[in-house]
């Protein structure tokens, strides 16, 4: 047996899945359209899926992810509040840090596979 790859899914977890890589993504994207509508559409998610996504996410963190802004000349939109970008860049970091452990940890059991 040659050519074993590790593969996992890392989440946060409240009641629920509270954030992780998909989470991580859509917030990603609304912090480079400014758009909540136009990060689901990247996505392939409807709208009304994305908001519905994000206040699960909200009552499970315990904290907004996104303010609203309404209209005006430039449109409405959305913005990551400061928490979630704390979070995503913790996240981020956390997830680098796992996976340099979880690729050693593999190589140190799989390794002669």
């Amino acid at each position: 047996m040659t050519g074993f790859n590790l593969k996992y899914k890392i989440w946060i977890d409240n009641n629920g899945k509270a954030f992780g890589d998909g989470p991580m993504d859509i917030l990603t994207r609304v912090t480079a359209t400014g758009s909540l509508k136009k990060a689901a559409r990247e996505m392939g998610m409807s709208y009304s899926q994305a908001w519905k996504l994000v206040r699960t996410l909200e009552k499970r963190l315990g904290f907004k992810l996104l303010e609203r802004k309404i209209g005006g000349r430039a449109g409405g939109g959305s913005e990551v509040t400061v928490q979630a970008e704390l979070l995503m860049k913790r996240f981020a970091f956390f997830r680098e840090e796992a996976d340099k452990i979880l690729s050693q940890l593999f190589a140190e059991f799989f390794g002669e596979y």
